[in-house]
């Protein structure tokens, strides 16, 4: 006796009926993951060569896209750009780290013991990133940084630990030139007493900031955000000293040894 199909079963779904699905999930993906912070812009061409389809397929895709609002298209210079839907994304996604829910004890601590903005950021391929700042401190004048903020390479202390911990493959938007020559001393420092310093002279706000491990690889920068006038650029000073103790002990809670790198 024949019997009935089965809908809405495992049986149904087999990988004739999902390829295609599959297949445009990836294709999708290959699209948005294609911009970068080097090339923020790309022309339908760049996409079509990228998706490696037809033109009208391409075309498509973006077309979708932007009605997801996960791409924008910029009439007047025919280009594509990713749209206003990927920094909520972006915003959820980093909020979803494992570092920023283990972290989240360590820096409320420390903001209780100094009194001073705590910054955690991370490495996201090209710079340092803001995923979480504690500013609940009882200054008259509070400094808040932007969850989300991409932080220069070489201007931010939190730039620059990344640059010292970091494999040279890994940054490879830093010219040669800067690694060998202007920073190579300051960065050699960094890992010797595991802080980095820096006091920019516009704007009266110092940030010291030290390496977060998990095993022997960097995962975050923990830092201190505060004003030239509260935060001292002695990186022995007592309150430097308790940034560094913090980030230890967050990188021991994230399975780092003692004797890792400026694990201990």
């Amino acid at each position: 006796m024949a019997t009935k199909a089965q809908h809405g079963t495992g049986e149904q779904d087999g990988p004739d009926r999902t390829a295609p699905t599959i297949q445009t999930v990836q294709r999708a993906a290959l699209i948005l993951g294609s911009f970068t912070v080097g090339k923020p812009h790309m022309s339908l061409n760049e996409i079509t060569a990228r998706l490696g389809a037809s033109k009208a397929t391409a075309h498509r895709y973006t077309k979708a896209l932007r009605a997801a609002n996960l791409l924008r298209y910029d009439e007047r210079t025919s280009l594509y750009s990713l749209g206003p839907q990927v920094l909520t994304l972006a915003t959820a996604a980093r909020a979803g780290l494992p570092i920023v829910a283990a972290a989240e004890p360590y820096m409320e601590e420390l903001v209780r013991r100094i009194d001073e903005t705590i910054v955690l950021s991370v490495w996201d391929g090209e710079s340092a990133t803001v995923v979480r700042s504690v500013d609940n401190t009882d200054h008259m004048v509070r400094i808040s940084v932007r969850v989300g903020s991409r932080l220069d390479l070489t201007a931010s202390a939190q730039g620059r630990v990344f640059l010292a911990f970091l494999p040279p493959e890994q940054v490879p938007t830093l010219p040669r030139s800067v690694r060998k020559s202007e920073l190579s001393e300051e960065l050699e420092a960094i890992r010797q007493h595991g802080l980095s310093v820096n006091s920019p002279t516009v704007n009266g706000v110092r940030t010291v900031a030290a390496p977060i491990f998990e095993g022997e690889k960097i995962s975050g920068t923990l830092a201190i955000v505060g004003t030239t006038a509260t935060v001292s650029d002695d990186v022995k000073s007592p309150m430097a000293q308790a940034l560094l103790e913090t980030a230890r002990a967050l990188s021991q809670r994230l399975g780092t040894s003692e004797d890792a790198p400026n694990g201990g």
